[in-house]
This record gives C-alpha cells, sequence and structure tokens, in this order.
C-alpha cells in the first residue's frame, strides 16, 4: 500500500573540505529501503522530483544532493579542483543515509555524470551500499564533444584549472517531452559551463572506470536510452560486457530503443521505473 504521504526536507553535509552541499530527502512513513540519487552534469537534485515521489511512495526514503559547482551549494559553476570529490562526497551522502536508516538495504543510483561517479565509486571503492544502478552513465561521451578541446583540458589543467569554457550540450537531447526540455532551459539552476579541470578529470575517470568492470562488487544494473545522443549506450553495454556476470550476481542492463538521454524523464518513464523496482525485488530474493 502506498503511504499517504511523503514528508520532504532540506539540509546540508559536511565534505571534510571545508564547506558543505545541499541536499533534499522525501521520507514516506515506514521506510523498507533507501535510495541515494546522483545527478548528472549541468542540473541539480530538484529535477528528481517526480521519480524520487514515485519511488518514496513504494517505500523509498530517497536522498539526492546537489552536487559542488551545482544548485544551491557552493563553488564555482562546472568546477572541482579533482573529479574524485564527487565521489567522496556521495560516500559522505551515503553514510548520512545510513545514520537515519541503519538497518535498511541502501541503492546507489547515479544519472549521466552521476551515473559515471557512482559506476566509479563501484568499481575502485567498495561503497557502503547493497545495489548500484547507473542510469544512462557517461562512459562513451557523444561524438560530437571535440577531442581537441578535451585535449585543450588535459595540458591548461596545470596551469588554469579553473577556466571556464560551454560544455555545449545540446538541451534537445534531453528528452522526448519537450516540456522537459522547456523546463531545463528555463531552470535557473540549471548551467553550461565545464572548467578545466573538471573536464580533465572527467575524461581520466571515464578511462580509469571503462576497463574495471570486473572490480565492481554488488549487484549492478545499467539503464540506457538506445537514442540517447548524449553519452552512448555504447559504454554501457561494453561496461556490462566487461562484468563478473552469471545468475548469482544479480547485475543486468537494460536499454530502451526509442529513449533519449533523460530516461527517467522521457513520456514512458515509469516503465523504467517499474523496471528498476522489478530488478530491486528480484536481486533482494536471490
Amino acid at each position: 500500500m502506498e503511504p499517504e504521504y511523503i514528508r520532504r526536507a532540506e539540509d546540508y553535509f559536511e565534505t571534510g573540505r571545508g564547506s558543505r552541499l545541499f541536499f533534499r530527502s522525501w521520507q514516506p512513513p515506514l521506510p523498507e529501503r533507501v535510495i541515494i540519487l546522483v545527478h548528472g552534469f549541468g542540473e541539480h537534485s530538484g529535477r528528481y522530483e517526480k521519480f524520487a515521489s514515485w519511488f518514496s511512495r513504494r517505500g523509498f526514503a530517497v536522498y539526492a544532493h546537489d552536487q559542488q559547482g551545482h544548485g544551491h551549494s557552493p563553488g564555482k559553476r562546472g568546477h572541482v579542483d579533482q573529479f574524485d570529490y564527487f565521489l567522496d562526497d556521495v560516500q559522505r551522502l551515503i553514510a548520512v543515509a545510513a545514520i537515519d536508516h541503519p538497518h535498511l538495504p541502501r541503492v546507489l543510483i547515479g544519472h549521466s555524470m552521476g551515473g559515471l561517479i557512482v559506476t566509479s565509486l563501484a568499481c575502485t571503492r567498495r561503497p557502503a551500499v547493497n545495489f548500484v544502478v547507473a542510469s544512462s552513465p557517461a562512459l562513451s561521451l557523444s561524438p560530437d564533444i571535440s577531442p581537441v578541446k578535451l585535449r585543450m583540458a588535459q595540458l591548461l589543467r596545470r596551469i588554469v584549472p579553473r577556466l571556464s569554457m560551454s560544455a555545449g550540450l545540446d538541451a534537445s537531447g534531453l528528452s522526448s517531452d519537450a516540456n522537459v526540455v522547456q523546463d531545463y532551459l528555463a531552470d535557473p539552476l540549471v548551467h553550461g559551463q565545464v572548467t578545466v579541470a573538471m573536464g580533465a578529470g572527467m575524461s581520466d575517470t571515464i578511462l580509469r572506470t571503462e576497463g574495471a568492470a570486473g572490480n565492481v562488487g554488488v549487484p549492478m544494473l545499467l539503464l540506457h536510452g538506445e537514442s540517447d545522443p548524449l553519452c552512448r549506450v555504447e559504454g554501457s553495454r561494453a561496461f556490462y560486457a566487461g562484468m563478473q556476470q552469471g545468475e548469482q550476481t544479480g547485475s543486468a542492463i537494460r536499454t530502451y530503443p526509442d529513449m533519449l538521454h533523460e530516461i527517467f524523464n522521457e513520456p514512458d518513464r515509469e516503465k523504467v521505473y517499474v523496471d528498476l523496482l522489478e530488478w530491486i525485488l528480484r536481486v533482494e530474493s536471490l
């Protein structure tokens, strides 16, 4: 039975680097599981209201932060000194959720750049979660992203790490729902800037992560729209092919032929939500 109400809250947590990051939570009356949600590049946690509410109504306590340089959190827009700080911050949010709900299973979910972050975390650090889900992870970027820009970022990050440039993201590739695209473009908390340090760090993390699939130590689900023009589905397929597979692991991949980048914001998004929920329930029963 769905709970009658969801308690929404906003707060901050300490990063350990002398700053605090903003986060939101959605709490049902009697939570049975926890989701820690990591948003993508240039956006913020508030864009996941529909996703978080849907899962909260089904017994999940949901936590989502605005990453450094994004949303309500401090920092130069689109900048981080070291990309691994993003991974550190996710672990801090996992700890916050674990304090609130110490005995509940935890699901770590990341979208796009957030999908890269949670995938890298699963490969390198063994986070304190039971399941990992990567939605349209940035494991294979659009061919429209200039390799010259990426090379320049590598060369310049030691000289001018905070130099900003446009990421060149084409918002029309986000969703086939025109209202989603319009809301994204009108959102004052959305930005399209990336600094040299962040761009180079992201590129390094993709290279480090794509060959480390065999290190994932918990069941993992990869979700991707096959028509995604921003983060290509081939990245998810290649990563899954490199994972330790088999019935005992519970890991899986689901792709959606007609969906673009933001599968959680497509018109048929509830199909993705249901697939994700059913996967969690199935793997719990293994």
